[in-house]
């Protein structure tokens, strides 16, 4: 599990973030308040994801994130679907050991998550809930 300087890390640090995040608590009322949209910007860099794949993660048509765009700023609940993939790729670059590896990993199909990429499952908290059992097996070589 990616620790909270990781994920801070992933969404962009304090430049992005306009804050210092010493814990998880300072980071949830953060997404309560709403993440700059340069923090997703961050993400879509570090992990390679197109706007077409983001926009399937995240749940929000593309009119929508081109607002949030204008508006420099998310809304809590996209700010949270944001964490969760934030926190997914953390965990990947833990297991995997670089962001390119990681990226690779959250596209590709896993047999163990039925022939689907870990990205495609991000959608829900079950999805994701699936994904991090995945990646904790890997990290404690159940399974390669």
């Amino acid at each position: 599990m990616a620790t909270t300087e990781e994920l801070v890390k992933v969404l962009g640090g304090r430049g992005v973030l306009k804050h210092r995040v010493r814990n998880i608590q300072e980071l949830e009322r953060l997404v309560q308040e709403g993440l700059p949209y340069r923090a997703l910007e961050k993400v879509m860099e570090r992990f390679g994801l197109e706007l077409s794949e983001t926009q399937r993660v995240l749940l929000m048509p593309l009119r929508t994130l081109s607002r949030r765009k204008a508006m420099a700023r998310m809304k809590a609940v996209e700010s949270d679907r944001l964490i969760r993939l934030a926190r997914i790729g953390a965990h990947a670059v833990q297991v995997f050991g670089t962001d390119e590896k990681a990226a690779t990993w959250l596209h590709r199909p896993i047999r163990a998550l039925d022939n689907r990429a870990p990205l495609d499952l991000l959608r829900t908290d079950l999805g994701t809930k699936q994904v991090e059992n995945v990646l904790g097996r890997i990290e404690h070589g159940v399974i390669g």
